[in-house]
This record gives structure tokens, C-alpha cells and sequence, in this order.
């Protein structure tokens, strides 16, 4: 991320210009903030070691199939302990991280799920600095770690960051893309000034790209495809991923968010091989041609035509980008005319999401936020990268921001992962912060009917309900930064459902009327 430093006067008249004068509309009762049983800790003792101030992510999972998802949390520095796997029991949670077999240490980044051996249970990859590891679900409540049956996916000397499983040949196998930030090694730590003179944390310019790996899943074992596929053409400091069918030919391609570099499209050649397309449909670049800092990404329906529409996170002074789909393949930035570039520009965004936050059928954006380079304001504190997370809800065609006192306490936020928690059927947010406690933003809003529905990933699911917009959600557990969500989609609903439309990549799609306040299962005949 470009590494910028902003006075506090600019940052007083940039809020006074760019923020609407009519008061936000007030969310106070959507949402609870609970401190979780973790402590990130980064390791930061003054040297600035670039992996120090860009983890960790956060996935969620039931991973001991007892109906209610699990928090997974990544750790930074050894010294801080291993990662952290937090049982839920009813909405309490206990640490299973020695029971289930996840003590191992590394300096943790982020971490993806899927069932890649397809015996029913949800595995896990956990991505580092200097080393990735597998791990295979025994559906006792237990992991094993099966990094030696493809050692490919270790990648040793390597930065990881995010990663995605996704069926990109339709085999019924989910595959498997790593992302790359930097050629980075302690020993080689470059010392960075800031414009004050100050020491600080480096622009990932100042080191060499990687390419990102992807691997084929040869039957519960991954392949090293990188090559043969032609992602190895490519390189960039890459943050943030997410798989969707961005060309709508029926399979998926891959969206890279990278760090102050062209964002990368790899659109899938259906033969094993992508072509990387990001510049000729509109995702390399903001509308006034320049590279931001790519961190965070999620895809969501925002305009409600049916489509899926990309927002990427980037650096404090350079706002949010968010990408509007053509229909066709094509996409045009559009954040300033939402509004979202002025409410999202002093802040550095890393998690990130659609959700219906008070179940009234319109998505919301939710942004974790936290600094990368000294913020001006703070100086003197031990942490002077502390900000706040935002809420945005559209009005009128434009973004406005929703006061959450839940959202206000400061912090060095990372990775944020949502999911509905306590079953009561709408999003809950877990945000993992650097050098801080985790925390869980648990949605009390309003109630109203809702479906939960459960599909393969890669599922378009839309939904129709009197008095309500037509609703349309993508079946998916990546984006975001670092993280790993709740594979179900979650929809509000009047007094009842006029029409569930599930389309399985691969199958006829299917009509349903599920019943409501309840989890929907797509029937086992659409499941490839």
C-alpha cells in the first residue's frame, strides 16, 4: 500500500467538505460489540518488519458439524502463540485449538476453507509469512495436517496472503489459488522514512512482486499449475482475492487486488488456462488511471439488476473503488458518483463486506479500517494507526454513512469475516486486529423473516418476496481480506417466500418455496 501521511488540519477540512451535513441515519441498536478470548500480537519492537502491520485474517467454519459456525482466528509473531480455534457452544466460546490438533506456529496471514477432499467435512489452508500448511478435516472434531500429501501448497519462501478454493474446470474438485505479496526476508528489511523523516513502514515498491500459485486439486491432492495455466505471467504485490464468473460464460475467474499495482483479472479459458484481462474491462485501474493500493474485495448486487458488483479497499487518501458491472464483463468505476470515495477516504480499508445488516432486503457495505503509516493525529502513541470501522447504506442512488457506536472503539483492523453466528438469521462480523483483541460485532437488529440458504459455492441464489426488492446472492466463502465466511446466503422475507431460484454451475436451475426463519439445503441432486 502506498504509504501516506496525512496532517490533521487537511484530515479536519477533508471531513468537513466531503461528509454530508444532514445527520447519518442511526444504527445503534444493529449491533453489539463483544471482546473475544484472543490477542493478536505482531511482534512490532520498533524495527518495522513489513509483516508485522499486515496481519492477520479470521475464517468461520463448522468444523465440528454441530450446527453453528466456529471462529478460526490467525496469529501474527510466534511469540504470541498459534493460531486460535474457537469452539461455539450457544453463542460461547471455548479454545479447541489444542484438541483440534491447530497448535502448529507460524507467522499467520490468512486462511481458506472447502471440503477439497469431498468426504463431507470442511478442511482448511492457513497461509504465512515463510511457509502455508493444509489441513484435513477428520470429522471428529480433529485436524490433521496434510501439507507432506502436497507439498507444493508449503510454499516455504514465500509470502502467502489470501487464497480461494474454486472449481475452475468444473470437475467437482475445488482448486486452489495462493496469492503472493513480496520477495521479503527479515534479513533484508529495507528502513523507509515517512515525508516527517521518521522511520516507517515501506511501500511494497520498494521490494519485487511475486506472482500468485495456482494448483489443481488431482482427487484430495494439489498439483502445481502455475505455469501450465499462465498465472506465472503476471506478477503483483497481491492482497486480496475473489472467484466469480466475471465474463458470465459459466466458469469461474479470479479477481487480485494488489498493493499499489494494476489489479489483476484472470479470466478462466475454460482449458486450464486464464488470460489476465483486468485493463481492456475496466478493474486495473480507478477512473482517473491510477494504481491504488488493493487490499480488501468483495462482490455484491448493490444496484440490484442481478449482477455482482466489485469494491476493492485501499489506502487512507485515495477512498474505496467501487467497480459497477456492465452486464457484460465490463465495469466502470462509479465511487464517486455513489459517494463511497468521500466517506471511505480517510481511512485504509482491509476487511470488507455486503451484508443486510437491518434485514430490509438492500445490501449494506461494512469496512474494517486501520492504518498502515503513522497517522499525524496520533503521534506519540505506542500505536499510531488506531481508526474506526464504517457502515454505508445507499440512499437514493448514493452511500451514507450508518452511526454504529459498536463500530466507534479504534483499533488496527484486519481481517473480517461474516456469518450468521447464532442462527437467528442474519450477519454477524468477527474482525481480527492487529495487536488487539478480536472482536465479535453480533447483529441485534430489528427482526424480520428471513432463509438461510445452503448451496454449493459458485451458486447464484435469488430470492422473491412481497413488499421486498428482488434479492440475488452468490454462493462463496473467500473475499474480504485474509478471511474465510459463512458459505450460506442469508435473505430477508416478508410473510413468505414467492420464489427461491437456485442455479448450481452445471445444473438445470431450480424453483423452491422454503419455509421461513429456517436453513434452506439445496437438494443433494444439485450438488455437483
Amino acid at each position: 500500500m502506498r504509504r501516506l501521511i496525512s496532517a490533521l488540519p487537511l484530515l479536519l477540512a477533508l471531513t468537513s467538505c466531503r461528509t454530508p451535513t444532514t445527520p447519518p441515519p442511526a444504527g445503534a441498536s444493529w449491533f453489539a460489540d463483544e471482546v473475544l478470548p484472543f490477542q493478536h500480537v505482531s511482534g512490532a519492537k520498533g524495527d518495522f518488519l513489513m509483516p508485522e502491520i499486515m496481519g492477520s485474517g479470521v475464517a468461520l467454519m463448522d468444523y465440528d458439524e454441530d450446527g453453528d459456525l466456529d471462529i478460526f482466528l490467525l496469529q501474527g509473531h510466534p511469540d504470541g502463540g498459534s493460531n486460535r480455534l474457537l469452539r461455539n457452544d450457544n453463542g460461547h466460546f471455548s479454545d479447541a485449538t489444542a484438541a483440534a490438533g491447530l497448535t502448529a506456529t507460524n507467522y499467520g496471514m490468512g486462511a481458506a476453507t472447502a471440503d477439497f477432499d469431498r468426504d463431507g467435512h470442511q478442511d482448511l489452508l492457513v497461509t504465512g509469512f515463510g511457509g502455508n500448511r493444509l489441513y484435513r478435516n477428520q470429522g471428529n472434531g480433529t485436524f490433521r495436517d496434510v501439507t507432506a500429501g502436497s507439498p507444493a501448497v508449503a510454499l516455504p519462501n514465500r509470502w502467502s496472503s489470501s487464497a480461494s478454493f474454486f472449481d475452475y474446470d468444473r470437475d467437482g474438485w475445488p482448486d486452489l489459488v495462493i496469492l503472493n505479496y513480496i520477495d521479503y526476508q527479515f534479513t533484508a528489511n529495507k528502513r523507509c522514512q515517512a515525508p516527517t523523516g521518521e522511520i516507517d513502514y515501506c511501500t511494497p515498491r520498494a521490494y519485487r512482486s511475486l506472482a500468485s500459485h495456482l494448483f489443481h486439486n488431482e482427487r484430495g491432492h494439489f498439483v502445481d499449475v502455475t505455469k501450465a495455466s499462465g498465472l506465472d505471467r503476471a506478477a503483483g504485490p497481491a492482497l486480496g482475492v475473489v472467484a466469480f464468473d466475471a465474463n458470465q460464460d459459466g466458469y469461474p475467474d479470479l479477481f487480485v487486488a494488489n498493493d499499489s499495482a494494476a489489479n489483476h483479472l484472470w479470466i478462466n479459458g475454460r482449458n486450464g488456462t486464464f488470460t489476465e484481462e483486468a485493463l481492456v474491462r475496466g478493474l486495473a485501474y480507478s477512473e482517473n488511471g491510477l494504481a491504488k493500493a488493493g487490499m480488501g474485495v468483495t462482490l455484491g448486487d448493490y444496484d440490484e439488476d442481478g449482477d455482482e458488483d466489485l469494491l476493492v479497499l485501499n489506502l487512507m487518501r485515495e477512498g474505496a473503488t467501487l467497480f459497477e458491472n456492465g452486464g457484460k464483463g465490463d465495469f466502470s468505476d462509479v465511487s464517486a458518483r455513489t459517494g463511497i470515495h468521500a466517506l471511505s477516504y480517510l481511512f485504509t480499508g482491509f476487511g470488507v463486506g455486503w451484508l443486510d445488516a437491518d434485514r430490509d432486503g438492500h445490501l449494506d457495505l461494512f469496512l474494517a479500517n486501520g492504518a498502515v503509516t503513522r497517522r499525524e493525529e496520533q503521534r506519540g502513541n505506542a500505536k499510531p494507526f488506531l481508526e474506526r470501522n464504517l457502515l454505508l447504506r445507499k440512499s437514493g442512488g448514493r452511500f451514507e454513512k450508518v452511526e454504529v457506536p459498536a463500530f466507534d472503539r479504534l483499533g488496527i483492523h484486519r481481517g473480517a469475516a461474516f456469518g450468521d453466528l447464532d442462527n437467528d438469521g442474519d450477519t454477524d462480523i468477527v474482525i481480527n486486529v492487529n495487536d488487539g483483541p478480536a472482536r465479535l460485532l453480533r447483529n441485534t437488529s430489528a427482526a424480520r423473516n428471513w432463509v438461510s440458504v445452503a448451496a454449493p459455492v459458485g451458486s447464484r441464489v435469488e430470492l422473491k418476496s412481497p413488499g421486498l426488492p428482488r434479492q440475488v446472492r452468490y454462493v462463496r466463502t473467500d473475499a474480504s481480506y485474509l478471511s474465510a465466511s459463512d458459505p450460506r446466503v442469508l435473505f430477508a422475507v416478508g410473510e413468505r417466500v414467492e420464489s427461491l431460484l437456485v442455479e448450481v454451475p452445471g445444473r438445470a436451475a431450480q424453483t423452491f418455496t422454503p419455509p421461513v426463519n429456517a436453513v434452506f439445503r439445496v437438494p443433494d441432486a444439485l450438488v455437483p
